[in-house]
């Protein structure tokens, strides 16, 4: 597959990936009282509010050039002020959920997709079936290691949000001294192969899982 059949297949799925999860973000702390986010232009679904010149542009484009089936990114987070949530210890957990649920909806919806897109080869339409089965195995996989991924508990990562709102005040507090180091770590796991240990297990589960409900 070429870089810009690479692009076309992956582009999309990769763009709404990243921006429903800021959204979904957004959406759950504007219903927990925090309004930052909406007064601040970030609950619209178009990507343009959510762009990351790095994150979701050049970061995926280097990935596709060196990777056939694996794409990372990332857009502008969505500014929270856990002041303003009613019961901000609990509502930030639920906050940070929010994003990698998402991912996780969005994956069971590209499942639907690529069942329609066999559905449309098998009566003969695959010039549109085929590309569609493309987008949607893209769709799905890109949104299973988003979710997934950032359910892993290490800060700034979603999972590190959640655990800082489970831990007592002392202990979150020590353990919130991490996250300027969180990617630096994030990078070490990934290079010496322990993120692909801790997370591929529940990827492929995920994968199975969709597989087998929508007979793929």
């Amino acid at each position: 597959m070429t870089i810009v059949q690479k692009i076309a297949t992956w582009a999309i799925p990769l763009i709404f990936a990243i921006t429903l999860h800021e959204v979904a973000h957004g959406w759950v702390a504007s219903w927990f009282g925090d309004q930052t986010a909406r007064l601040s232009g970030r609950l619209s679904l178009n990507p343009i509010h959510h762009i990351d010149p790095i994150g979701t542009i050049a970061v995926p484009l280097i990935i596709m050039m060196v990777s056939t089936n694996f794409i990372f990114g990332w857009a502008k987070p969505v500014p929270v002020d856990a002041r303003n949530l009613r019961n901000p210890r609990r509502d930030m957990a639920l906050v940070a959920m929010a994003g990698p649920l998402a991912n996780l909806a969005m994956a069971f919806f590209w499942g639907a997709m690529t069942w329609f897109a066999y559905y449309l080869i098998d009566s003969g339409h695959g010039w549109v079936g085929v590309p569609l089965s493309y987008m949607g195995g893209a769709g799905m996989m890109i949104n299973v290691v988003l979710g997934v991924l950032n359910l892993v508990p290490l800060p700034p990562l979603d999972g590190g949000r959640v655990l800082a709102s489970l831990l007592p005040p002392r202990l979150a507090y020590q353990f919130s001294l991490i996250e300027p180091y969180g990617f630096i770590i994030l990078v070490i796991l990934l290079m010496t192969g322990v993120l692909s240990s801790i997370i591929g297990p529940a990827i492929f589960f995920i994968l199975r899982l969709l597989s087998a409900i929508f007979a793929l």
